[in-house]
């Protein structure tokens, strides 16, 4: 595990992760953990499955931390609170595993991921230009169910569906199995411009500061 200078002159470790990501409703997670045990069925995988509650898509990794960094949060939430998304759906019809050891068995989605990759591609923005990461491309949308040696190639699995309605800034206690929600903003649309009250001529508002 990585380890950071601390201002006692020893490294301390790095145990604190930080990202953004997002979590299915309740019937969502339910029906992701049906799909890992049908898959473990499957695939005669005898590999833990992934808590449901911990089950999610990640949308922006923030790095790891001997400790929780304040600034560096405080910052987080004034991007998320600025940003104005409409509610949207995702669908998850694909399974496969990733490269790695032990290998990610991951959902991944098809057609209609579009909205969040747009998503994405815009909390990403508004954190680079912040100067607190870079987005790394392509993004490849995906939800991980468990961690197995063996690997599956990809093949369509019943779809899992559900409306993303928030999305959550999450610290992670490294090797500890946990999650603790920082902040949870509910997606909202756009809302127009509002009109100021009256009629006002700017002609005449700028004469007067003349």
């Amino acid at each position: 595990m990585r380890a950071q200078q601390s201002c006692f002159g020893f490294d301390a470790p790095a145990v604190d992760g930080l990202f953004f990501a997002l979590f299915p409703d309740d019937a969502g997670a339910a029906a992701l953990a049906r799909t890992a045990q049908q898959l473990c069925i499957r695939h005669r995988i005898g590999a833990r499955t992934i808590a449901p509650e911990r089950l999610h898509v990640s949308l922006f990794g923030l790095g790891k931390h001997a400790g929780l960094p304040s600034g560096r949060i405080a910052t987080l939430i004034e991007i998320a609170e600025a940003i104005a998304v409409s509610p949207f759906d995702v669908v998850f019809d694909r399974a496969n595993s990733f490269a790695g050891r032990p290998r990610p068995l991951v959902l991944r989605g098809g057609e209609g991921m579009e909205s969040l990759v747009a998503f994405q591609r815009r909390l990403g923005g508004a954190i680079q230009d912040r100067g607190l990461g870079r987005t790394k491309t392509p993004y490849t949308p995906h939800l991980t169910l468990m961690y197995d040696d063996r690997a599956i190639e990809e093949h369509a699995i019943e779809p899992v569906r559900w409306t993303v309605k928030e999305f959550v800034l999450v610290h992670s206690l490294l090797g500890r199995s946990r999650y603790i929600p920082l902040g949870r903003w509910p997606l909202r649309a756009p809302q127009p411009a509002r009109k100021l009250s009256g009629d006002v001529d700017f002609r005449q508002r700028r004469s007067s500061f003349r």
